[in-house]
């Protein structure tokens, strides 16, 4: 049997030469909505692989996700956008330059805050499983959206439907991340976008995930997740503490997605309900699905394919749309090609796009 490390190693630096090099290429079409493409198609693989972890390696479905999101967002939007001085005077009079709270300091926060969210969300449903607890985490995700639509009366808290804007951009040693960097080199310079820049930034914590995952997966606990997602009753049979570790697998779920919040409202420069509607939660769970349950590679897939697609599909709902006159537009057109599409790759490869390797199918037989 040939080492399979040399291989991976090989297949792991060319694949980290191609996502440096791939912003700078898009770049250099002269248009950078194909880099912000992949900014949000990034975001997502963060929020998959932090639903991996209730979903793929717990086996607790959760149709809510998507408010953990939404903590992180509003929390970046609150304290980094001149919303709460505008609203509060005596706010105003302690920060009298505006509440611009660090990026990094907001980061830690959301994460922590909405790891508690997670926790308060697993206490109630520690004993439900399967359409239960798909019901309720809905429900959550619900509640919290419309709790953020509603908080601007009779204190403007979130501004309602029209939602925060005017949040501050990430600074990196001094730099704003909303302006382009020039780099000059002996005679070569060089541009990088705004969109670039973030590239870069959502691209490193996407790989501290994606460490973070492996270490999870290979872990004791992650094992025990396992245990648990296989069988829940031979789990605790065998002395695993199963509601602790339902709570740990929503507290760390969560804190992920908290952390891709934070990223999302810098990135967009505000915050509005209608970006944590129940399709996004949907359509997360469906990259987790599609991609491969608990495989790290098929869940990036998974986000990859699903954020890349209704993109790719424009092209092809816009000749669609002409062929009808007008009748059927283009947004529904692509969601219609979109749930095509994965039915068909359902249908065709029933365990996703990538998914893990069995337990010793891999073995030589004698």
């Amino acid at each position: 049997m040939t080492n399979s490390k040399p291989v991976k190693l090989i297949a792991f630096v060319i694949v980290g030469i191609l996502m440096l090099v791939l912003p700078l290429v898009l770049q250099a079409t002269g248009s950078n909505s194909w880099v912000r493409i992949v900014d949000v198609a990034l975001l997502y693989v963060l929020l998959a692989l932090g639903l991996n972890i209730v979903v793929g390696y717990a086996g607790l479905l959760d149709l809510g996700f998507i408010a953990f999101f939404a903590v992180g967002a509003y929390l970046y939007g609150l304290l980094a956008s001149p919303h709460l001085t505008d609203t509060f005077a005596w706010l105003a009079a302690t920060f009298p330059n505006g509440l611009h709270m660090n990026f990094w300091i907001v980061m830690v926060i959301a994460g922590i805050l909405a790891g508690v969210t997670g926790l308060i969300l697993g206490f109630p449903v520690l004993k439900l499983r399967g359409d239960y607890l798909a019901i309720v985490t809905l429900g959550f995700g619900e509640i919290v959206r419309i709790f953020m639509l509603n908080l601007d009366r009779p204190i403007n808290l979130t501004n309602g439907p029209k939602g925060l804007s005017n949040v501050d951009a990430v600074s990196v040693f001094g730099h704003s991340m909303s302006q382009r960097l020039d780099v000059s080199i002996g005679g070569f310079s060089y541009t990088f976008q705004s969109v670039t820049l973030y590239y870069y930034l959502i691209l490193f914590f996407v790989v501290v995930a994606i460490c973070i995952a492996y270490r999870l997966q290979d872990s004791r606990i992650g094992r025990a997740w396992m245990a648990i997602r296989e069988d829940e009753i031979a789990a605790k049979a065998m002395g695993l503490n199963t509601r602790n570790l339902k709570l740990a697998a929503f507290g760390m779920s969560a804190t992920f997605g908290g952390v891709a919040g934070v990223l999302f409202a810098s990135f967009m420069r505000g915050v509005y309900p209608e970006s944590f509607i129940l399709m996004e939660s949907v359509m997360i769970v469906a990259m987790v699905v599609l991609g491969g349950l608990g495989h790290i590679p098929g869940v990036i897939l998974g986000a990859l394919v699903l954020a890349g697609l209704p993109e790719l599909l424009r092209h092809v709902a816009h000749p669609l749309t002409a062929m009808t006159d007008g009748r059927l537009g283009p947004e529904i057109l692509r969601q219609l090609l979109i749930a095509l599409a994965m039915i068909v790759i359902m249908l065709l490869r029933p365990k996703g796009l990538w998914p893990a390797p069995e337990h010793g199918k891999s073995l030589a037989t004698k």
